[in-house]
């Protein structure tokens, strides 16, 4: 038996079992944090009487932070740890989530949002930098599992928000609570994180600004750059697609389809319900039948089944279809990361952090384009980018991997 088939049959050690459960809490806990205000933006914009292109514009602040922050997360990570950083900037994502709750004017929730999505990326890195660790003492691939249990988390925030607005529960009573048990749930989970530095681990899962620059500045041939920016636009289809049904679909429901206080939320819950199923099955498929083949059929059910709600308006119709955005996106943002991590010719961790990184562009363009299409044409009509942004990964699947003979 070799070394590798050794480390695999054998049994986690008790504190790496622990260290699983602690990042999964970490995983879970992003997704619920973000996903308990989510539901309530409609309720903030017309609190704060913005249009839907100010309205665009302000929720595209969250996604700006990320962009501007994103890149520091791998200096950060290596000089405090995965854990702590992740631990740390959980808090301070819920925080400002808290404060974009209570703003009381535009700008402020701008404001706020922009914090929020600057600690939210930083976040991110940080919690998968700690997955991989543990990943690495298990000897097999188990970070799929995390971004499930975050889909798991955003699920569960999703409900509470619709709880709190069936309750009719003060927005900062609710966002209030939702910081306090989930700051708790993240300083708990520090405790049973591996301790110090895996240089080896977080190294590779991040690089740092300088390495990613001067990756490209030493010069990559042009197949290698044309793949990067597929890859990217592959995962920014991903991120657009999934970004109408986050900031959009309770507001469609509520506004243009009439759907009650308490049903409007169900669309955001089940865009991310379908998204965890897609996820739990996407490891499988994926082996299977190759990412290419399982991009081309999620893109075109995503396509498919938002165009048919978007044709027929209906409450239980545009259900099924943000439904279907969520489980055909599934394995878009995952499969361009991986395939970006392997691309040969860059360091290690580049090609990872600089599609991270750019994915998020997508985050910011869609919600001000969808608002500027719904105060021109219809909210209807600003959906279509939805469709048309899995049709386009649909398009560039070939820069993923085919299936391949083991």
């Amino acid at each position: 038996m070799t070394t590798v088939e050794s480390i695999r049959s054998a049994a986690p050690d008790r504190a790496t079992a622990r260290a699983r459960i602690a990042v999964s809490a970490l995983f879970f806990t992003n997704g619920a944090l973000f996903a308990n205000i989510l539901p309530r933006y409609p309720e903030i914009k017309t609190a704060l009487e913005l249009d839907n292109v100010g309205y665009g514009f302000a929720i595209a602040a969250f996604p700006a932070g990320a962009i501007a922050a994103g890149l520091l997360s791998a200096v950060l990570i290596r000089r405090f740890g995965s854990a702590r950083i992740a631990v740390f900037d959980t808090i301070a994502t819920a925080l400002g989530l808290f404060a974009a709750a209570l703003s009381p004017t535009g700008i402020l929730f701008a404001v706020a949002l922009l914090c929020g999505g600057a600690f939210d990326a930083i976040t991110d890195v940080a919690q998968n930098a700690h997955g991989l660790r543990v990943q690495r003492r298990y000897g097999r691939s188990i970070i799929n599992s995390f971004h499930a249990i975050w889909s798991i988390g955003a699920v569960v925030g999703g409900g509470m928000a619709a709880a709190a607005i069936a309750l009719q529960l003060p927005l900062g009573v609710h966002l209030g609570i939702s910081t306090a048990v989930f700051a708790a749930v993240a300083l708990t989970a520090l405790r049973f994180c591996l301790p110090g530095h895996d240089e080896a681990s977080e190294a590779l899962a991040v690089a740092a600004p300088a390495e990613a620059a001067s990756t490209v500045r030493r010069g990559v041939s042009p197949r290698i750059v044309l793949m990067v920016i597929a890859l990217t636009l592959i995962a920014m289809a991903g991120a657009i697609a999934e970004d109408a049904g986050n900031s959009w679909a309770t507001l469609y429901l509520s506004e243009s389809l009439g759907a009650a206080a308490a049903i409007a939320p169900l669309g955001f819950i089940a865009l991310v319900g379908a998204q965890f199923i897609g996820r739990i099955l996407g490891d499988g498929l994926t082996d299977r039948f190759g990412q290419r083949a399982v991009a081309v059929v999620g893109g075109l059910i995503a396509a498919g089944g938002m165009t048919l709600a978007l044709i027929f308006p209906s409450v239980p119709g545009t259900i099924a279809g943000f439904a279907a955005i969520g489980f055909g996106v599934a394995t878009l943002i995952p499969a361009a990361m991986h395939a970006a991590d392997e691309l040969p010719g860059l360091r290690p961790g580049a090609g990872l952090t600089i599609v991270s990184w750019l994915l998020r562009l997508g985050f910011l363009f869609s919600p001000p384009v969808v608002g500027f299409i719904a105060d021109t044409q219809s909210l209807r009509a600003g959906l279509i980018v939805a469709p048309a942004a899995a049709m386009v990964a649909v398009l560039l699947a070939g820069a993923l991997a085919a299936r391949t003979s083991r």
